[in-house]
């Protein structure tokens, strides 16, 4: 057994019961190994759930590596970004997100530099280019509206009993983000998701 395969089943069960309430012990017992086995990999539970995250990161990032390249539209590729996110935070337990802050401070900052680089780069600059292009309203400010829209979108819909247990992907995907991106729109832009 070796360390990317410790990461990538750590990482599965993490986001499924939560990283505080998972223990080594269990990880231990269902990969077949002794924890000292794990411990050789990992200095701490910190250092695996920490590899754990940039493990999710780096797979999602891969995942949208292929489908951001075929589509030219930056309005589309910011929905596209969203819906794969989505996709994938469906199967997180809300403990996982939650518990990273209060106890896996290591962990925590590389999920928040993500999702900081996600809407302050990633997303800040494709609304950027749509603005050059003439896709948005004139007087929208685009880092108003990351700040307001696109921040810690995943705390908002894991409140209120896990917002993705109530609504498909779908629905939360329209109210989260394309209706957001509708109403900065000019009347002219069209793409499938605004359809």
């Amino acid at each position: 057994m070796g360390k990317e395969q410790i990461i990538a089943f750590a990482a599965e069960k993490f986001t499924q019961f939560g990283s505080r309430r998972f223990t080594m012990d269990e990880l231990a017992a269902l990969l077949g190994i002794s924890k000292k086995t794990i411990y050789k990999y990992f200095s701490s539970k910190e250092d695996l759930v920490t590899a754990s995250i940039q493990h999710l990161i780096n797979e999602y990032n891969q995942t949208l590596k292929y489908l951001i390249e075929v589509e030219k539209d930056p309005i589309t590729r910011i929905v596209i970004m969203y819906e794969k996110a989505f996709d994938r935070l469906k199967y997180f337990e809300p403990s996982f997100i939650f518990g990273l802050r209060k106890y896996y401070p290591s962990a925590n900052k590389v999920f928040d530099d993500f999702r900081d680089n996600f809407v302050k780069i990633r997303v800040y600059n494709l609304l950027k280019i749509a603005k050059e292009k003439g896709f948005l309203v004139d007087e929208v400010n685009l880092k108003l509206f990351c700040d307001l829209y696109f921040k810690k979108f995943e705390e908002i819909a894991f409140t209120n009993n896990n917002l993705f247990e109530i609504y498909s992907n779908k629905d939360l995907l329209n109210h989260f983000i394309v209706y957001s991106l509708r109403g900065i729109t000019k009347s002219s832009y069209k793409n499938p998701y605004f359809e």
